[in-house]
């Protein structure tokens, strides 16, 4: 699978680890920047620059994911989003207690984003994660399928109608 992956300086580590184990994995993993530690980049442009080709993919019909990564991840996510047919969620690591949902059934936030919003694409909060685990994220996130379910198919249709 393509994956494009950018950061700014506070996941600029995190992201070259992570290009490096996608593929690994047997991905095509495009970065698309940072190209070199700069402490005083700014994040927008950067993050853009990813989010502009999974936006291109998505309205050809090429299945491709994105992974941005920030300090907190927070304005990384708001960026992808603002661009068509991209569904970016953030992930920080796992909740610090156990999650049900409302009928009792354990819920597994990660799986959720893929499973009920077919995210395309993640953000990373490079101060909660570790590398271990951002390799152990990655790698469940891109093996997790969208349930296609009516009623979730609905919703992200709606969503991408916005």
């Amino acid at each position: 699978m393509q994956i494009y992956f950018a950061s700014d300086h506070a996941g600029f580590e995190l992201k070259n680890a992570l290009v490096d184990y996608a593929r690994s994995l047997g991905h095509t993993a495009e970065d698309c920047g940072a190209e070199k530690f700069d402490a005083d980049d700014d994040y927008p442009e950067l993050i853009a620059r990813a989010a502009r080709k999974l936006s291109s993919d998505e309205k050809a019909g090429r299945e491709s994911r994105a992974v941005v990564i920030g300090a907190s991840g927070q304005g990384e996510a708001i960026v992808a989003n603002r661009f068509k047919g991209v569904r970016c969620a953030l992930y920080y690591g796992p909740a610090g207690r156990s999650q049900t949902d409302m009928g009792g059934k354990k819920f597994d936030i990660l799986a959720s984003t893929r499973e009920h919003n077919n995210a395309n694409a993640l953000s990373l909060g490079a101060r909660f994660i570790t590398v271990p685990e951002a390799k152990e994220v990655l790698k469940k996130w891109l093996e997790i399928s969208f349930s296609g379910g009516e009623r979730h198919a609905r919703r992200v249709r709606q969503i991408d109608e916005v």
